[in-house]
């Protein structure tokens, strides 16, 4: 291989590289990441997808889609709800831009 690579730094949000507006580049970090945490309380709790939709409040497919990581699929405000209902508390901080 003779050609140079080439690496660019990124953001801190791939969204935003990948080219999403900033709005929606920051919705979908902000779900990507919620995601994240609710797959790792389950891991945690040791609960098959079952059991954590019931705890949820949801459907298992509807818990399948969370755990298949289809984020397009909810709403912060269904991914607050739904760490909310596994016992946890979502805290969100406001910086100002530049």
């Amino acid at each position: 291989m003779t050609e140079k690579l080439h690496s660019v730094v990124g953001s801190n949000n791939v969204f935003r590289d990948l080219g999403f507006p900033e709005t929606e580049a920051q919705n979908l970090l902000l779900r990507g990441d919620l995601v994240i945490h609710i797959r790792k309380v389950i891991d945690k709790l040791g609960i098959t997808q079952a059991e954590a939709a019931k705890r949820a409040g949801i459907t298992q497919p509807r818990m399948n889609d969370l755990v298949k990581n289809r984020t397009h699929k909810f709403t912060l405000d269904a991914l607050v709800n739904i760490a909310a209902q596994l016992g946890y508390t979502v805290k969100l901080s406001l910086k100002k831009v530049g």
